[in-house]
């Protein structure tokens, strides 16, 4: 079986802060000099009234000379326009970083070696992923770490290669580059495309939810097999111990 760590480190990264974020990255929040700007812009209109502090006996951001309703109601427009404009970047990073690594796939079919999408990446891409019942495709990563599923699905080092003898894992968000996969029907093809110019059609074979720590997904197969993996359930705004898997096998 594939331990628990090697099949997700998805949403390792995520934090619990004081206001919910909707599966955000580390890398969307930004740092703690960004989020206090963010709110001490969202908060001029109020005429500084407001100084922003930390945690204290002052209370949370030091908010002070407010009435109970001006405070809740600027909590709420607070709280919406930085979920809202954070999760538009996340689909707006996810959009940008699969045209980046197609360009960086072209080439890599072109030359056969491993091309990196942009100089600073840790990944490269390893293979193409369509789901024609669907309309959907995906560049798959090399590693399935938290930098590289922050730009697209990403293949689990201890499992086979995609499109190679085995069971194949790839790992992806499931408010971004995997968000469709629960709706795949027994029967549907899954098509995985290799730096070598082979292509592997997969059929759907089912699909379950699992904890993380009993993941099911036994690595070793002499069959050319898929797991999809991402976080369950699709419509949560935390993480938990859930994954939903799909299974396909090559026909």
């Amino acid at each position: 079986m594939l331990a628990p760590a090697e099949i997700l480190q998805m949403e390792e990264e995520y934090q619990s802060k004081k206001f919910v974020m909707a599966g955000l990255d580390p890398a969307t929040q930004g740092s703690a000099i960004e989020r206090s700007s963010f709110l001490r812009s969202a908060l001029r209109p109020l005429g500084g009234r407001v100084a922003l502090r930390s945690p204290g006996r002052d209370g949370f951001f030091g908010i002070t000379k407010l009435s109970p309703m001006v405070l809740l109601a600027t909590l709420f427009l607070l709280v919406g326009s930085y979920l809202v404009g954070s999760a538009a970047y996340i689909q707006a990073k996810a959009v940008l970083a699969q045209v980046l690594l197609e360009r960086a796939w072209q080439t890599t079919l072109a030359t056969g070696q491993p091309t990196k999408a942009w100089t600073w990446a840790d990944t490269w891409p390893i293979a193409r992923i369509s789901f024609p019942a669907l309309s959907e495709t995906a560049i798959v990563l090399e590693e399935a770490g938290g930098e590289a599923m922050a730009f697209g699905p990403a293949h689990v080092a201890a499992s086979a290669k995609p499109g190679a003898n085995g069971v194949s894992v790839i790992a992806g968000h499931r408010d971004t580059h995997f968000s469709f996969i629960k709706n795949l029907k027994v029967g549907d093809d899954i098509v995985i495309e290799t730096p070598a110019h082979t292509t592997v059609r997969y059929r759907m074979t089912g699909s379950t939810i699992v904890h993380a720590g009993a993941s099911g997904i036994a690595t070793k197969a002499t069959a050319r097999r898929l797991a999809l993996v991402t976080c369950y359930p699709f419509d949560a705004v935390e993480r938990g111990p859930l994954r939903y898997v799909v299974f396909a096998e090559a026909k």
